[in-house]
């Protein structure tokens, strides 16, 4: 026994066994469980096996391409957002220029802290319908006439994406300016030298050098914006938005599983978003090297 727990080979597992565990117990042997589930039919604890049956009528359920629609739609404007404004956001603050006072406000990631409940009720007050809502009162200063903000598709997506922005963006800063902290000042003092003025030095020196640092955080805000449920939850005040326009396929998969007991069809819904999330991130990772050989890169 003594030989075995001093083994040099053994000695690693033993160190990551205590997340194994944890990974086989709570990730693994529910997503089999899942796409068991989705082959059967779920009623009061009584499973039949139904083969394709669930997929196939989500399939033809226009609810849930439209829930799908949301989801990638919301994926697709945070990525525009939340990578590009934290980025920059990091570099000034990583920079010599600009005050201490603007640089120790950035650095703020208190938002990231607070409980997204509590920040979607804010939200749904500030974004409220009435004249008396925070930002209708903002636009009657410039003459605009009050929006129906949480019952209109577009200004609905608006304020999902502020109240992303405010929640995430602190939390992204602290990522991209980790990963510049990590370059070697040697490159931009030779870069001076040589001419290069602060923006070439970003997209010259900064971007190429933050590539593992990008690649993170677009893998997590992928996973993020499609599995983004309790935001709108919160916002629309339930899982039932005007002409589902804040629905997405996590609030679908509440609806169906916990709402209306379907867990078999539910759990088909689980089992294509994750299909879905792992396309688009292998996608993602396979285009960046990620998977590519030290040697060959």
């Amino acid at each position: 026994m003594k030989k075995l727990l001093y083994s040099q080979r053994l000695a690693p597992y033993f160190f990551i066994a205590p997340f194994l565990i944890t990974l086989v117990a709570f990730w693994s042997v529910p997503l089999v469980r899942a796409f068991i589930m989705s082959t059967q039919e779920v009623l009061y604890g009584e499973a039949t096996f139904i083969g394709a049956a669930n997929y196939e009528r989500l399939w033809n359920d226009q609810v849930f391409w439209h829930a799908l629609y949301n989801s990638i739609r919301y994926m697709v404007f945070t990525l525009l957002l939340l990578i590009p404004i934290p980025m920059i956001l990091a570099a000034v603050i990583n920079s010599k220029i600009g005050s201490a006072r603007i640089k120790s406000f950035f650095k703020m990631f208190v938002p990231a802290l607070t409980s997204v409940v509590v920040a979607g009720i804010i939200f749904r007050l500030m974004f409220s319908q009435t004249e008396s809502g925070l930002v209708n009162q903002v636009l009657g200063i410039f003459g605009l006439d009050p929006v129906r903000w949480l019952r209109e598709d577009i200004p609905g997506l608006v304020a999902l994406l502020a109240l992303a922005m405010w929640r995430y963006t602190g939390v992204n800063i602290l990522y991209f300016l980790a990963g510049m902290q990590s370059i070697p000042t040697e490159y931009y003092e030779a870069a001076s030298i040589d001419g290069a003025n602060k923006v070439q030095q970003f997209f010259r020196i900064t971007i190429p050098n933050l590539k593992p640092t990008l690649v993170y955080v677009l893998t997590i805000s992928i996973y993020g914006g499609l599995a983004m449920f309790l935001e709108s939850f919160m916002l629309y005040a339930g899982n039932n938005s005007p002409n589902n326009q804040g629905l997405t396929v996590f609030g679908y998969l509440y609806r169906q599983g916990i709402e209306q007991n379907d867990l078999g069809f539910a759990s088909a819904v689980g089992v294509v978003l994750l299909i879905v999330i792992m396309a688009i991130n292998l996608t993602n990772l396979t285009l960046s090297g990620t998977f590519r050989k030290e040697a060959d890169r």
